[in-house]
């Protein structure tokens, strides 16, 4: 079980730079995490899970600044044309399942066949995720410039 916990996390450590390098031209660098500052616009999470060989669910915490930039690069627009909060959800829904999709390819082909849940975006202030006790997380802290991102790993102890 550790040992998944452990892949999972070195996956999400390359996963998160590359997509924002590659879909974004963003470079990411690890951080240690920490608690998300208040902002004034809130915390956007988003999120999708894994089921089948390896079982669990990534999240991905921004400022809803930082996702507003994140939607203008992702679109090739003006941050001020980022103009509705459907706009900002869609793309870090897609930030998320972009994401998640390198681990899931990583994972088939470490021999870990999984499927993957929809994405989901969930939006206020100071959120955070609760687990049960047989659940495995780690969380992993990223910085742009003054922006952080934080990722948390949760995987199901097998039975």
């Amino acid at each position: 079980m550790t040992q998944q916990i452990d892949q999972l996390e070195e996956l999400t450590q390359k996963a998160v730079p590359e997509v924002f390098q590659v879909m974004l031209s963003m470079e990411l660098n690890a951080e240690t995490p920490a608690p998300a500052a208040l902002d004034a616009l809130g915390q956007i999470v988003g999120s999708v899970g894994f089921t089948g060989e390896a079982t669990g669910v990534v999240y991905l915490y921004s400022s809803l600044d930082f996702a507003i930039l994140i939607t203008s690069r992702m679109l090739g627009i003006e941050m001020a044309e980022v103009d509705h909060d459907e706009m900002v959800n869609d793309a870090f829904g897609e930030l998320s399942n972009m994401v998640v999709g390198y681990i899931k390819s990583r994972l088939c082909d470490a021999g870990l066949s999984c499927t993957l849940t929809i994405p989901s975006v969930v939006r206020g202030q100071r959120l955070s995720i609760g687990v049960p006790s047989e659940i495995q997380r780690r969380i992993i802290g990223f910085r742009n410039c003054e922006n952080h991102l934080l990722a948390e790993m949760l995987v199901k102890q097998k039975k």
